[in-house]
């Protein structure tokens, strides 16, 4: 494929197979006339001498780049006291130019040879010196794409299981309302249905806007309702939210609601309750749940095994989508379960 785009683009092959050659050209320019200028004062033409001199210095740039790629190869972090070794080098021969410049009514053939020792080792550690950090910055980027992959590709999988996770716990419940209760089951399709449609052509982007994700919750707590019945105690505060450029984490809050309408519901107790708070403050979510709940049924923290599938992919998606950018909070009282989540808010730019 490159090589085809080259022999079709007679212009960007040049330039392609050219790029040293012509920064070469660049650079000698000014390189020229500086060593022109500052050997001028000793000899009557100097051009000769300088042509030669910027020769030595672009074939020395190009040896301490090419020798240095031998031992840069596999940096992923700028070494430190090499650095500054050959920043002192580069001092040094700024020094010696001085000097050089010093001797020159004197002790002329001196101050040339000064002159051009600095000019050697300065290029050849500038070369040095450039290859390092082109090679630094170019493993730094392949190693953070590499891990921004590995995260994406993390992150799709993590969210395809969510739509199957769903299901099944909620396929699995309609079956038992199916024997004891089946004059629920068209509504309970219905509003089924209209989770589905979200959850697998909507949520299907890395953030979605917060007021289709409230929806979503609305929707769900009114598919909870008619499942449940007369034995919820249900209390909810959540905002309504009609600015579209506040983002989240598709299908994230959910996870912890339907945990608490799960064990909530396994109670003993006659009636359950759950109470749900959704609000935005400042430029944060603020998300709490409490629900009822028997000591058997708790889940101790968020990535225990015993959570889930659900609590365990939140878990890692909230690592992932949000990096120092939340708070957890889960405490088990007495008789409640209770989660308290904050989130930065992510935009829509």
């Amino acid at each position: 494929m490159i090589i085809t785009d080259i022999k079709n683009n007679p212009v960007r092959g040049f330039f392609g197979s050219n790029v040293y050659f012509l920064l070469s050209i660049v650079v000698a320019i000014p390189i020229f006339i500086a060593i022109n200028a500052y050997l001028d004062p000793l000899l009557n033409d100097s051009e000769e001498l300088s042509f030669a001199a910027t020769v030595c210095f672009i074939l020395c740039l190009f040896a301490g780049r090419y020798i240095c790629q031998f031992w840069s190869s596999t940096l992923t972090f700028l070494p430190k006291p090499q650095i500054l070794g050959m920043c002192l080098i580069i001092v040094a021969c700024m020094i010696g130019f001085m000097i050089s410049g010093f001797w020159s009514t004197r002790l002329i053939s001196l101050s040339l040879l000064l002159f051009f020792i600095s000019l050697i080792i300065m290029g050849f550690d500038i070369g040095v010196l450039v290859k390092v950090i082109h090679t630094v910055t170019q493993n730094q980027l392949t190693t953070a794409q590499s891990l921004a992959a590995h995260s994406k590709s993390e992150l799709n999988l993590l969210q395809s299981q969510l739509s199957p996770h769903f299901l099944f716990n909620t396929l699995n419940n309609m079956y038992g309302i199916s024997i004891s209760d089946h004059q629920k089951i068209p509504g309970l399709l219905l509003k089924l249905s209209e989770l589905l449609r979200y959850s697998v052509y909507e949520a299907t982007e890395m953030y979605v806007p917060l007021k289709d994700e409230m929806n979503y919750i609305n929707n769900y707590i009114e598919f909870e309702k008619i499942r449940i019945g007369d034995r919820l105690v249900l209390t909810t505060d959540i905002d309504e939210l009609t600015d579209t450029n506040i983002k989240i984490a598709p299908m994230l809050l959910i996870v912890f609601i339907e945990n608490a309408f799960k064990h909530s519901k396994n109670t003993s107790e006659d009636q359950i309750f759950i109470d749900i708070k959704l609000k935005t403050w400042g430029s944060s979510i603020l998300f709490s749940i409490r629900n009822s709940y028997q000591k058997q049924e708790q889940t101790n923290t968020l990535l225990q095994k015993s959570g889930g599938l659900g609590l365990a992919n939140v878990g890692k998606r909230l690592t992932l989508l949000y990096p120092d950018a939340y708070a957890i909070d889960i405490k088990n009282e007495t008789t409640y379960y209770n989660v308290n989540l904050q989130l930065k808010m992510k935009y829509d730019v």
